[in-house]
């Protein structure tokens, strides 16, 4: 390797080796040498303005990008050219397991605010699980993560009042948080409240109602992008509650 090449090597380790986040897009035990290995198919860290596409609807599926900092969401167009915000990812999230089957991105993935991701061919990857079990297995227990947390989001936002839905979205948001080393109580969300609507299917007035509702209860506080929740057991028991809206005769 040139030296040129042997700097690039070196930036890289260092930068993956000073992120906290690291455990979460690859297996926290990997030997140095195994470590050594998957550096030399990473990019620079990709940087992104808010606004900045990541990638395009229907566009060749290549690559996995793991979120550095920041944040991002997937939205999708259908064939009726409505769109819909189907996705949200935080630091540690790895973006691209729903393109793999299709081959193609079923979204086009924006930043939320100022943003950077990790750039993981996924071919290159794959090849190295074949090689590494400890990588594929990590990658396996992502993709089924990924998969029971969409089924139970789909399950809690079905037919449940705005309340509930809402609740149970800023809780998952609380627990997403608490992973990732922050406080579960009190963060800063980049999403507009169109975007949480358009993620639980509520309307944005119907959103800013609900966040009013809250506040005046003493659930949390608002102000502006960011959230403090002061009452987590009031709305855990609003985000798990199985009542159901009320159905027009």
């Amino acid at each position: 390797m040139s030296n040129q090449g042997n700097k690039v090597h070196d930036s890289l380790a260092s930068q993956c080796l000073s992120c906290y986040l690291k455990a979460l897009c690859l297996p926290p035990d990997l030997t140095p040498e195994q470590f050594d290995s998957i550096i030399p198919i990473l990019d620079a860290p990709i940087r992104l303005d808010k606004r900045d596409h990541l990638v395009q609807q229907g566009v060749a599926f290549r690559y996995l990008f793991a979120v550095r900092t920041g944040s991002l969401k997937q939205v999708t167009a259908d064939t009726n050219s409505d769109t819909l915000l189907t996705a949200v990812y935080l630091p540690g999230d790895l973006i691209g397991f729903d393109a793999i089957g299709p081959g193609h991105y079923p979204g086009s993935i924006v930043a939320l605010e100022l943003s950077s991701v990790c750039r993981l061919p996924f071919e290159r990857l794959d090849e190295l699980g074949t090689r590494m079990p400890i990588l594929r297995r990590h990658l396996q227990r992502n993709i089924s993560r990924t998969m029971q947390e969409e089924r139970l989001r789909l399950h809690q936002l079905l037919s449940r009042t705005a309340e509930a839905r809402l609740a149970y979205f800023l809780m998952s948001l609380s627990e997403c948080f608490r992973r990732r080393g922050y406080s579960s109580r009190h963060f800063r969300l980049a999403m507009s409240r169109s975007d949480i609507g358009s993620y639980l299917g509520l309307t944005h007035e119907t959103v800013g109602r609900t966040l009013a509702t809250f506040q005046a209860q003493q659930l949390l506080d608002v102000k502006a992008r960011d959230y403090h929740l002061l009452d987590m057991a009031g709305l855990e028991r609003l985000a798990s509650s199985t009542g159901r809206r009320q159905k027009r005769a």
